[in-house]
């Protein structure tokens, strides 16, 4: 019995053992298996945003100075772009929570031949490029797509009728195809714990399925609706290559202006400023989801 205490005194780091020196104790100093993982994100991520940061406080004449946050917040173009970018994100967002639940009721609660390879096809769609799905669209509605060639045969007109794609309205397509997937994974996974004996309980007692879905399945789904609605209006905020494929000229978010201040206008002050915006507005809606969430938690 004192051997198996000896042991334990040795092994938690309270005496020594025999012939060595005290063992080292882990537990009590945490921060050294923080050390690596923060290490490595200081030199990855934090030192490069750093640089961004220091880089929109330097204007081109020399200095340190908020005199390029003063110039790119008075330009028409940065009002125009940011206005662009939240009304497109909020509308991809709104689109994908609705699509996405409705497909994610289709698919969980419908039998059909099919279901869980389609299930499974989501997991794949999830690692597609965006610009492939954008490309896919201009295929289909593109101006010598197949919708207008279909329409130009069969009506010998010149042109066709769909030229919406290098609109606003085509991007906001191109994104609500391209993320609502991901609303659609985290319902599916939330369904799939759904008790079932609570619709049959409220099928029995004739409640409707329009009914049965807002009163039963909507409640259990919200945890999921809030948290892939967050993650596609982050995205959305930083979509680049949906915008810049679907050729879109009239249309520039904050990410498509920083490309043009940077390579088109060498504006670098200019662009990382924007950068720097468009950085604060994610995390702010990111620290925004985390409190609305913990809440909804409580």
């Amino acid at each position: 019995m004192a051997e198996v205490v000896r042991r334990l005194r040795v092994r938690r780091g309270w005496s020594r053992p025999r012939g060595g020196s005290r063992t080292s104790n882990t537990a009590s100093r945490p921060w050294l298996a923080a050390v690596p993982p923060v290490a490595l994100l200081a030199v990855l991520f934090l030192y490069p945003l750093a640089l961004v940061v220091q880089q929109s406080l330097q204007p081109d004449t020399g200095g340190t100075s908020f005199q390029p946050y003063a110039d790119v917040f008075a330009s028409d173009a940065f009002r125009e772009a940011l206005w662009t970018t939240v009304w497109l994100a909020a509308g991809s967002t709104v689109g994908c929570l609705v699509l996405g639940f409705v497909l994610a009721l289709v698919i969980a609660f419908v039998p059909f031949p099919g279901a869980r390879a389609v299930a499974r096809f989501i997991d794949v769609f999830l690692s597609f490029p965006t610009f492939l799905i954008t490309l896919a669209l201009l295929f289909v509605y593109g101006t010598v797509g197949m919708a207008n060639g279909l329409w130009t045969d069969l009506t010998g007109a010149a042109d066709g009728p769909f030229q919406f794609l290098t609109t606003p309205w085509g991007v906001l397509l191109a994104e609500i195809t391209y993320f609502t997937p991901f609303v659609v994974r985290p319902l599916l996974a939330a369904f799939s714990q759904l008790d079932t004996a609570q619709l049959e309980a409220a099928g029995s007692l004739g409640a409707r399925p329009v009914r049965i879905v807002r009163r039963v399945i909507l409640p259990e789904a919200l945890p999921a609706l809030a948290a892939g609605g967050s993650l596609v209006l982050v995205l959305c905020l930083n979509e680049f290559g949906i915008v810049l494929f679907t050729g879109a000229k009239g249309v520039t978010t904050l990410p498509m202006l920083v490309h043009s201040k940077a390579i088109l206008e060498s504006d670098y002050p200019g662009a990382c400023v924007v950068a720097v915006v468009n950085v604060l507005i994610s995390v702010g809606l990111y620290g925004l989801y985390r409190v609305v969430s913990r809440r909804a938690r409580a």
